[in-house]
């Protein structure tokens, strides 16, 4: 197996699993595993979660459908909500792997009635087709406006053709400490739920809190909440609080695959970006953006090797990094940390995020997949 590997570590996410369940009490919890379970594979998250038993995740979630059918594939029994909007070809999935698809037009549901009727003619099927609603309260990405929510929402609870089994929005700002916008979302969501509440209008589970409204918004709970980097050990920002706590999941490593002695006024890699002021050692890991360490981290991160913090010099490549390890006792073979822990030391993907302006989902689901996964409990 390839030396560089990403070490998935299962006991953390049920741990940080189950410190979600914890907080929210007797809600029920939609697991969000799209993008390979936000690079960590998805196979292993879900068998990991479903391992828990009584405790494991009433819904998962996904972005697209051939993420779902994916999960369909490895015997997921779990009801499966597809954040993204479905075009006609894709239709027939839905159907085909019992999946829950989200609509928010009429072109959704004129769509869904097409594709059922062919479905219905290859197998016997007269079920409603089982949807859930999404409501913009504010985010103006995707979803029916708030002010036409409700009319739109009345108009498909008479249709005999759906079933809608949940109503959801999804915040822009849980993130942040100023939860002015975030709370007035809230309200909004809120009140339409009073309004279908008050005419009798079923809609299913309500669920607006993601890993932000889990940690600072237990007023947006409703039915269930969606946990997405919580589970893998990251705060979704430096500015939520930290009301219980959670591990990284993945950490990477790799080893010390070559060492060469350089002399002063002697340059390293693409460009000369790092020049020698002293005789020093130059160690080679077999890693690069190719793999997800990205080219903006050149002369700019460090690695834990044997214990001790060595600075990343010269340009990272698509398969190489090097480290300046001065003229330390590093050897070929020695492990090398670059997210994760070793002895006293620890480097977090947010340490990462300081030097490219950007947040651990980016960091994590950019571990590419050739990058390979060794799963630990």
């Amino acid at each position: 197996m390839r030396p560089t590997v990403a070490v998935i570590n299962l006991s953390n996410l049920k741990r940080n699993f189950l410190n979600i369940r914890k907080k929210v009490g007797s809600t029920k919890i939609m697991a969000v595993v799209k993008a390979n379970a936000y690079g960590h594979g998805v196979k292993e998250i879900v068998s990991a979660l479903n391992s828990l038993e009584n405790k494991k995740p009433e819904y998962y979630a996904v972005a697209i459908c051939d993420e779902a059918i994916e999960l369909r594939k490895i015997k997921v029994k779990q009801p499966i909500l597809v954040f993204e909007p479905f075009e006609k070809d894709e239709a027939g999935e839905i159907f085909k792997y019992d999946l829950i698809p989200t609509v928010f037009e009429d072109r959704h549901l004129n769509i869904l009635l097409k594709a059922q009727k062919k479905y219905n003619r290859k197998n016997i099927n007269n079920k409603k087709i089982k949807i859930h609603i999404k409501v913009d309260t504010g985010m103006n990405r995707l979803g029916i406006r708030y002010e036409d929510s409700f009319k739109f929402i009345e108009k498909i609870s008479r249709n005999k053709n759906f079933l809608i089994d949940g109503i959801y929005t999804h915040f822009a700002t849980s993130d942040e400490i100023d939860k002015e916008f975030a709370n007035f979302q809230l309200k909004k969501f809120g009140n339409l739920l009073n309004q279908l509440t008050a005419q009798n209008i079923k809609y299913g589970l309500a669920h607006a809190a993601n890993s932000g409204a889990i940690l600072d918004m237990p007023d947006s709970y409703f039915d269930m909440v969606r946990p997405g980097m919580i589970l893998y050990g990251y705060y979704p920002s430096t500015e939520t609080t930290e009301s219980f706590p959670v591990f990284p999941v993945m950490s990477l490593t790799s080893i010390v695959s070559s060492i060469k002695e350089i002399y002063p006024d002697e340059t390293v890699g693409y460009g000369r970006i790092f020049t020698a002021t002293k005789k020093t050692k130059i160690a080679s890991v077999p890693i690069g953006y190719a793999d997800g360490f990205s080219r903006n981290l050149s002369n700019n991160t460090k690695a834990i090797i044997n214990g001790k913090m060595y600075k990343e010099v010269g340009r990272v490549s698509m398969d190489r990094i090097t480290f300046d390890v001065g003229l330390d006792d590093v050897k070929v073979g020695d492990k090398v940390t670059l997210i994760g822990k070793d002895k006293d030391f620890e480097i977090s993907a947010w340490d990462w995020c300081k030097i490219l302006d950007t947040i651990p989902y980016e960091i994590i689901c950019g571990i590419s997949s050739r990058v390979p996964r060794i799963y630990k409990n």
